[in-house]
């Protein structure tokens, strides 16, 4: 056993493995918390987090039962959030209060604010006085607020300052942040004025005043700045840490890299699973919460599929008179949908990093269009010869060909144009775009070629 733990302890870059978990579960199960410790111990906090996430629930119970003590919070701050309301209901009062005591202000918001008023009220409890009420101001804050994101604990000096006054301030007994990127000079009112990295203090000569090793980067946020905004700032100026500000201008905290870069992240995932309409659940989500996540969009589906059989029954004559029609149409719906999910997928993705803008949407709704109209030509020749082949009639390969030409430029245009017009009307557009898209291009996909059959071939 004990080789086999220092082998994991040489492969825990790799993060968690199928071995490692077994090994885990094995150790549970004997209720040998030694070897537990020992396969745990060396784990980033963020492995340990994806190992607990990987067990079902019953043993995550056992697993917390047995290693008792070895939760912590930055694993507990790793978590899913679905998990970690069930982690605090079987965590002590005192295991709870050991876990959030060393975390900072912006980690323990972000653990109590998804938890109901009880446990809330138990997480708070296990905090010192400073803490708490620099936690409960957090909590005030609009839920997708700089405010609500920013963390309390920031290292600030006299704007008048030398870099020696404040290596020595830095080096007294006060007690720092575990990690910050920027020292902040303020001006007597408490108002942020600059700021400078520890790396160019610590090369400067303790003689030179702060303010002329100020960095050029410099920008502050408003408590009730949108996440997502400061987020897009941070990507887009390279920002490494920014001071918050109250109404008054005056300084209450600071957002660090880490923070923004999570946002970002969590911002796209959610895109990603607005996209295909799952809401935003986990692996660890129970049978039920996921059934009442997905039900909502799979009725929308539902109502727009009856919507598109609804064209097609308009042509009931119209296929009963040449069945190669039910043969071909599906084709032409299918890549529809398929080119609009491709444009959707870019036009949202443009609009989340704010690449696609109203000075350049008629230029991007244009280019889409004429990819979807070349595309549109191409398969046109191929599904004509196909159709000609098939059926030995000429005139239905050409209407196949014309109408897969209208349907691929409809979904360049429908691609680019749905998303842009849910956000002017302050609707996701990465939560309701692929319902529409896919209805426009069913439709419309249906009813040219069932249309033109008509005209033409009957």
């Amino acid at each position: 056993m004990t080789e086999e733990i220092l082998e994991h302890e040489d492969e825990e870059a790799f993060g968690v493995t199928d071995r490692l978990i077994a090994e885990v579960l094995d150790a549970v199960e004997a209720q040998d918390a030694v070897t537990i410790d020992a396969l745990l111990d060396p784990l980033h906090a963020a492995d340990i987090a994806h190992l607990i996430e990987q067990v079902d629930a019953r043993d995550r119970r056992d697993l917390l039962t047995v290693w008792k003590g070895g939760m912590d919070g930055e694993i507990l701050s790793e978590l899913d959030e679905s998990l970690r309301e069930e982690i605090i209901e079987n965590l002590a009062p005192a295991e709870l209060a050991e876990v959030v005591r060393d975390l900072e202000s912006d980690d323990v918001v972000d653990l109590v604010e998804y938890l109901d008023e009880d446990q809330q009220e138990q997480v708070l409890d296990a905090l010192e006085a400073t803490d708490r009420v620099a936690v409960e101001k957090a909590l005030t804050y609009p839920e997708e607020s700089a405010g609500r994101h920013m963390q309390s604990e920031v290292v600030r000096v006299p704007e008048h300052w030398s870099v020696g006054e404040t290596i020595d301030f830095l080096r007294s007994d006060i007690e720092l942040p575990d990690q910050f990127y920027h020292v902040i000079l303020v001006d007597p009112r408490m108002k942020p004025v600059a700021y400078a990295t520890l790396g160019r203090i610590l090369s400067s000569k303790r003689e030179v005043p702060l303010a002329e090793i100020t960095e050029d980067s410099f920008n502050t946020f408003h408590v009730e700045d949108d996440v997502e905004d400061v987020a897009h700032a941070f990507n887009h100026y390279h920002l490494i840490s920014a001071p918050v500000v109250d109404d008054d201008d005056r300084l209450v905290g600071v957002i660090t890299i880490d923070d923004a870069m999570t946002l970002l992240d969590e911002e796209h995932e959610e895109d990603m699973l607005r996209l295909a309409g799952v809401g935003e659940g986990s692996l660890s989500d129970s049978v039920l919460d996921t059934t009442r996540q997905r039900l909502p969009w799979l009725g929308v589906n539902l109502v727009t599929a009856i919507l598109a059989s609804g064209v097609i029954a308009l042509f009931e004559e119209v296929i009963a008179g040449l069945v190669a029609l039910a043969v071909l149409m599906p084709i032409v719906a299918s890549m529809g949908g398929n080119a609009g999910t491709q444009t959707l997928t870019v036009a949202v993705r443009a609009i989340a990093t704010r690449d696609l803008t109203g000075s350049n949407v008629w230029r991007v709704i244009r280019r889409e269009v004429l990819v979807g109209l070349l595309n549109g030509i191409i398969f046109a020749l191929v599904m004509g010869v196909i159709g000609y082949l098939w059926f030995g009639t000429m005139m239905l390969g050409v209407v196949i060909a014309a109408a897969m030409v209208i349907n691929l430029v409809v979904a360049g245009l429908a691609g680019t144009a749905v998303p842009v017009l849910l956000e002017k009307a302050g609707v996701d557009p990465a939560l309701a775009s692929g319902a529409f898209v896919t209805t426009v291009t069913d439709v419309v996909g249906f009813f040219a070629f069932l249309g033109l059959a008509a005209v033409f071939l009957l």
